[in-house]
């Protein structure tokens, strides 16, 4: 940004500068009135013109700038969207293997609690069969 607002004072500061100074050395030169008038219709003229190429270059410059502005804007945004696709398609994995994880584990647990419970249902049955001897 401080490029262009540079580059648009330097700019400013040239065109104003050379009005000046080409009017500043035609009114302290030693002409006649008609002389005078004639250096200063060509000065404005070469102006004019310098001016105009100067507008068309800047246009020129703009145009260019806008596309690449929106190429680099649209590479970002394809970027970006590709990037959030992968996020989400990583998170959803991830999602997906915690979720079959804790099944797994959970259907382990509840085997293994399954076989505690049998087992204790045999040292019982023991226990009882031993006190029922015993007696």
């Amino acid at each position: 940004m401080s490029d262009q607002i540079n580059s648009k004072d330097f700019i400013i500061g040239t065109l104003v500068g050379g009005i000046v100074g080409a009017t500043v050395a035609l009114l302290f030169a030693p002409k006649s009135g008609r002389e005078l008038r004639a250096d200063l219709n060509e000065g404005a003229t070469q102006v004019k013109e310098k001016a105009s190429e100067w507008k068309d270059i800047a246009q020129e410059k703009g145009s260019e700038w806008k596309e690449v502005a929106q190429e680099k804007g649209s590479d970002w945004y394809e970027k970006g969207t590709e990037l959030t696709k992968q996020a989400i398609d990583t998170t959803t994995k991830a999602t997906r293997d915690i979720i079959d994880k804790t099944e797994e584990v959970s259907k382990d647990i509840t085997s293994k609690l399954k076989q505690t419970e049998e087992k204790i249902e045999e040292l019982q049955d023991e226990v009882e069969e031993t006190l029922d001897n015993k007696e």
